[in-house]
């Protein structure tokens, strides 16, 4: 199946292709953002419809889920129907959601919203992270992860940043950030009625399930991706399902935005680290990542041990640091080792460990959060992940370029 640049007769109407990748990075992001905007509003829905903090995880899980089902049974539909056909429905379903979350007057409402929202993020982060490489100048896949890192962790954490800000200074709180949101689909999907199709070979689609599989030539860098993103997901599900909530604890107020604080200062520490360290070697960035991780994880621990709000930030921003490095190294090990005849099965297995980690921790976390309570989840969930994130430190140093001391041996081996 091609999928390179089809060529098209000049037009004003039509985006120029660094325009068009600049547009689809910011559907990435937006659709991140979109994910992230309910987050500062589930304490307000808990306090109208009294769902208890396993609901308010299980309707987290739900865009998960969807995301997941949308990634497996559509996630190769843009190589067959187009980018551009796919981004307008995912953007138009997107636009969808916003209506259903602005509706909203009961906890089914947030389920079937976070059911759509999530397929149609699957939807257009299949089509728009196929597009970027399609659309690049230079078609660098180092290039097009870096992007994609950036864009997912920095709109993430603007989503719950916005969004608090409107919930805490705005009227009508359950409407106006969804209206915002609205707004931004819409300018979104005029821009992508204005873009070049990148798919010249057209057919029609069909709803086969990507079956995930991992050769075994690839079997180790798999399992130290999914190591990687198990530890660094299942912390993003954790912060965004019940952060807001400890947060609001720690520091004793019920002002969204600083309720919302820890989830920016994740998300936004991921981005700037990936862009600060996004070209270091995969196996150091997986290793030192890894390891900033767990001291991050740790320090949320002992802020939860010793009700720190200070701490808990400090945590936050020092673990969001290496989410975003652990994840991007553990990712481009794993790209490097595909081979191309197997890269969408095993992107398909890897995308069902991601989705997976961040949506069932996050589920376990709402079971135990009520005989436990708030701070003792956290120190439990914190512990295992930050002892899983050393792990795979361990692993991803094993991986290093090691000298060779055996004469007529090449200078450097990989591990």
């Amino acid at each position: 199946m091609s999928t390179r640049l089809a060529p098209t007769a000049p037009s004003r109407s039509t985006l120029p292709p660094r325009v068009a990748f600049g547009l689809v990075a910011a559907i990435i992001g937006l659709a991140l953002f979109a994910s992230g905007t309910p987050s500062p509003l589930y304490g307000t829905y808990r306090e109208l419809w009294g769902f208890s903090s396993l609901v308010l995880t299980l309707v987290y899980a739900t865009y998960a889920f969807g995301v997941l089902a949308a990634l497996v049974l559509a996630g190769r539909i843009s190589d067959e129907v187009g980018r551009r056909p796919v981004l307008l429905v995912a953007l138009t379903a997107l636009m969808g959601a916003t209506v259903v979350f602005m509706l909203a007057d009961s906890v089914v409402w947030l389920f079937v919203a976070r059911g759509i929202q999530g397929l149609a993020t699957g939807l257009a982060l299949g089509a728009a992270s196929a597009a970027l490489i399609d659309l690049h100048p230079r078609r660098d896949p180092a290039g097009v992860g870096l992007t994609n890192g950036v864009v997912s962790a920095a709109g993430l954490g603007l989503g719950v940043f916005v969004s608090a800000t409107f919930v805490e200074l705005l009227p009508a709180p359950r409407v106006l950030p969804y209206v915002a949101l609205f707004v931004l689909f819409a300018i979104a999907l005029a821009g992508v009625a204005r873009m070049p199709e990148p798919v010249v070979d057209r057919s029609h689609p069909r709803l086969t399930p990507q079956r995930p599989g991992v050769p075994a030539s690839v079997r180790r860098p798999f399992l130290l991706a999914a190591l990687a993103v198990f530890s660094s997901w299942s912390v993003a599900g954790l912060f965004l399902s019940l952060g807001p909530q400890l947060s609001a604890t720690l520091f004793n107020t019920s002002d969204h935005l600083v309720a919302g604080l820890s989830v920016f200062a994740l998300a936004g520490s991921a981005a700037a680290a990936q862009i600060l360290f996004g070209r270091s070697a995969p196996w150091a960035g997986a290793t030192g990542g890894s390891i900033a991780l767990a001291t991050g994880l740790l320090l949320i621990v002992l802020a939860a041990a010793t009700e720190s709000g200070a701490v808990y930030l400090a945590g936050a921003i020092v673990g969001g640091a290496g989410f975003g490095v652990a994840f991007l190294g553990a990712l481009r090990s794993l790209s490097a080792a595909i081979p191309p005849a197997h890269r969408a099965e095993v992107m398909s297995a890897f995308y069902v460990v991601a989705y997976a980690s961040l949506s069932l921790p996050a589920i376990a976390a709402g079971v135990v959060v009520t005989p436990l309570g708030l701070e003792p989840t956290f120190e439990l969930f914190g512990s295992v992940i930050a002892g899983l994130a050393l792990v795979v430190a361990a692993e991803a140093w094993r991986t290093r370029p090691r000298p060779m001391l055996a004469a007529g041996r090449p200078a450097y081996d990989a591990a």
